[in-house]
């Protein structure tokens, strides 16, 4: 299922078309309601003003460049406050070696 609102980046035609030919659930959130998505309003709102805010892009492969710097930055180098001040990377090794020492104690 995607979750959005109703703006008009999300409700194209051709999103339309690919929403319906793969049988994906689509919800539309409460107008004026940007809470019940809050997640993605959190991220976009981050990636606005870390990356897209903050550059002027020359063409698209420079603008792609920068967004997945950003991204490869955001995914696996900076700590989140929703992972206990670890990095996704950090979080991830954590939580392989709690299975690990889970499996050991069987």
């Amino acid at each position: 299922m995607v979750v959005s609102d109703n703006g008009t980046e999300l409700t194209s035609n051709a999103i339309l078309k690919w929403q319906e030919d793969r049988k994906v659930d689509w919800h539309y959130i409460a107008p004026g309601k940007p809470m019940q998505n809050g997640f993605v309003e959190s991220f976009n709102g981050r990636l606005r003003d870390e990356c897209l805010n903050q550059d002027l892009f020359s063409n698209l492969r420079h603008a792609r460049q920068l967004i997945e710097a950003w991204r490869d930055d955001y995914n696996h180098h900076r700590p989140h406050t929703s992972l206990d001040g670890l990095t996704p990377r950090e979080d991830h090794q954590r939580a392989e070696s709690d299975q690990t020492l889970n499996r050991a104690n069987l």
